[in-house]
């Protein structure tokens, strides 16, 4: 049983749909639960995974509310675990790990917990904060997608059984709505970033790193895909930066394998990330990357100065622009560096992720 807030969209989500896939193809018996309608879905799920969505994603307007909403999440969950008496109960992410470690206490099944951002980047409320330190402990495994989420858990939530497993690489990619279909190059190159339009993915700082050397490079223009509340502030840095003819955001596109294939090198602005699906993406589309070397991550990904570039000092602008340009402009270097990046197909391939869960299965 995988348990998530919703399929509404981002990297947890769509995972737990390949997770819920792949197990379901190989003869598992799988139930994902999800709080939120499934009016919300955005990921398909495999027809042979039963749905349940419990209905029970309120919003909380105050602290007793908030209690009462999460005990009536726990008991529903906790009768649907005693129906489908699942052998395995996999929380998606911090909240949905907790309920599931309430949710089954008593019960015969394992229970695995996940983390799918770093944690000092989240903003997390004290009590759930208090609730994972105390929760955790219980539970059999407490997944981690990099190393230094792993080291961070291990320092602040003592107890919990920690391990690492990234998110394998979905490759060949396949498309989904929406379909939009990438614009005639005519001879332009095109620099790409893809994700959630959010401050933590420094887009902002993408914008400020080109503008500084559009002028220099007239020939190569910006694609950001993704959808996200930044969106009107980051419309308006663009058009305060003179730059709409060279900067676009076309939104969220289902066919992003089209857009990787007719582009010429990735960059990835974020401030902080867990393991990034478009940078392994990206890579494995052919691209080079150049991405900031966050605290945990691309450094897990990207071989600097083999298969792409780790931008340092993380969130500065300028270093971004330095490393964007010198890639903008050695063709050979960019073309050699997205030779090699194709190799993370293999390295972060299903079947080496699969059976690092499949050990995990088997160790809880």
């Amino acid at each position: 049983m995988i348990v998530i807030h919703s399929l509404s969209g981002g990297g947890a989500e769509r995972v737990a749909a390949d997770l819920s896939a792949y197990w379901v193809r190989r003869g598992y018996r799988v139930t994902l639960v999800t709080q939120a309608d499934a009016s919300t879905d955005v990921y398909a799920l495999h027809n042979a995974v039963k749905r349940y969505a419990l209905g029970t994603a309120t919003f909380s307007k105050g602290k007793i509310s908030a209690i009462l909403s999460n005990l009536r999440r726990v008991w529903t969950l906790r009768r649907l675990i005693k129906r489908e008496r699942p052998t395995i109960v996999l929380g998606m992410m911090t909240t949905a790990s907790i309920l599931a470690i309430l949710a089954a206490r008593g019960q015969s099944c394992r229970v695995i917990a996940t983390e799918h951002t770093h944690p000092p980047s989240q903003d997390l409320p004290d009590m759930w904060s208090r609730l994972r330190r105390w929760a955790y402990p219980q539970a059999s495994a407490v997944v981690a997608l990099t190393s230094g989420t792993a080291a961070w858990l291990e320092q602040h939530v003592p107890g919990a059984h920690v391990t690492v497993i990234p998110n394998a690489v979905r490759w060949p990619l396949e498309n989904d709505e929406p379909l939009v279909v990438p614009p005639a190059r005519e001879g332009r190159y095109r620099l790409l970033a893809a994700g959630r339009l959010h401050p933590h993915k420094g887009f902002d700082l993408l914008i400020k790193a080109f503008q500084a050397i559009a002028g220099h490079f007239p020939e190569w223009d910006l694609i950001i895909l993704g959808e996200g509340d930044s969106r009107e502030a980051l419309q308006d840095q663009i058009d305060a930066a003179g730059l709409a003819s060279r900067i676009s955001m076309p939104g969220r596109v289902g066919n992003v394998g089209e857009w990787y294939a007719q582009s010429d090198l990735y960059v990835l602005s974020s401030r902080v990330e867990g393991l990034s699906n478009t940078l392994l993406e990206a890579m494995a589309s052919g691209l080079a990357p150049v991405a900031f070397d966050c605290e945990t991550g691309p450094r897990e990904i990207v071989r600097n100065g083999i298969d792409g570039v780790l931008v340092n000092p993380p969130e500065d602008d300028e270093a971004l622009a330095a490393h964007l340009s010198d890639m903008m402009a050695h063709r050979q270097q960019r073309e050699a560096y997205a030779r090699r990046a194709t190799d993370v197909r293999d390295r972060f391939s299903t079947t080496r992720v699969m059976a690092l869960w499949g050990h995990l299965f088997e160790a809880s």
